[in-house]
């Protein structure tokens, strides 16, 4: 599996919806929430490198590295205007492609994004990463998810699926050590966030043990917050309905 980054790309047209999964996701975990977005709409939904059809691909688990990747395939799609939609790394990955190609960026949703702090729980991304048979990968999920621990069937299928890919899981405990230095992220100068021009709609899960739902706290005031309740870091399979509402509102679709 190697050569250009995959994205499922549905739809015409040279604008498009971008959506970039978290760690250890795919352009699967956006499933649910593409069945509840307008018809119509052109939708790219990546496999980040060192995920899934992209796991070869250089560039694993770097924020930059990955943020120029997009960029560079967006120019060979012709896609010259996008909204973008970005799940934990992946949301830092969106607020980089806003930063380094901000003519190309009309709006961001962010969705517990990384870089809006430095705590992050890199023992269960860890877990998540070594995790080899079926019940580790569900255990390790399961941490992921809200206080009610209901991981979707749908979800656990799509990991383990995911982990049979050749070199996946050796590449996630790549990516987790990249990630996670120390205990702790790398995180964005307040002066980049709010040099954003484009509307930014964040929002975080109320229980996310994963990326404290604090650091939401730390984004500038033109950001708009949507908190969501019992609900862990997941928010693009554990609340697809709102996650849609959000992704519409920050697009200006109402």
């Amino acid at each position: 599996m190697s050569g250009a980054l995959y994205a499922d790309d549905t739809g015409e047209g040279d604008s498009a919806l971008v959506l970039l999964h978290g760690f250890a996701g795919s352009h699967r975990v956006w499933n649910s929430v593409r069945k509840r977005l307008p018809n119509g709409l052109r939708i790219v939904a990546y496999d980040l490198p060192g995920h899934g059809r992209s796991v070869d691909l250089p560039g694993a688990g770097r924020a930059k590295a990955t943020a120029q990747a997009i960029i560079d395939d967006l120019a060979i799609r012709g896609i010259a205007r996008t909204h973008m939609a970005g799940h934990s790394f992946g949301g830092a990955v969106a607020v980089l492609v806003a930063h380094f190609a901000p003519q190309t960026v009309s709006s961001l949703a962010l969705l517990a994004p990384g870089g809006m702090g430095p705590e992050i729980a890199g023992d269960l991304m860890m877990a998540r990463a070594f995790a080899g048979t079926n019940a580790e990968i569900a255990a390790a999920m399961h941490g992921m998810f809200g206080p009610q621990g209901n991981t979707p069937a749908v979800s656990e299928a799509e990991a383990t699926a995911l982990n049979t890919i050749p070199g996946q899981r050796e590449k996630l405990i790549e990516i987790a050590q990249t990630i996670v230095r120390d205990g702790r992220q790398g995180a964005f100068p307040r002066s980049m966030l709010e040099a954003l021009s484009v509307p930014v709609h964040i929002a975080w899960g109320a229980e996310d043990v994963v990326l404290p739902p604090h650091q939401a706290m730390n984004a500038p005031g033109t950001f708009i917050l949507h908190m969501l309740e019992g609900c862990g870091h997941m928010l693009p399979e554990e609340k697809p309905d709102d996650v849609a509402r959000i992704i519409m509102e920050s697009m200006g679709v109402v």
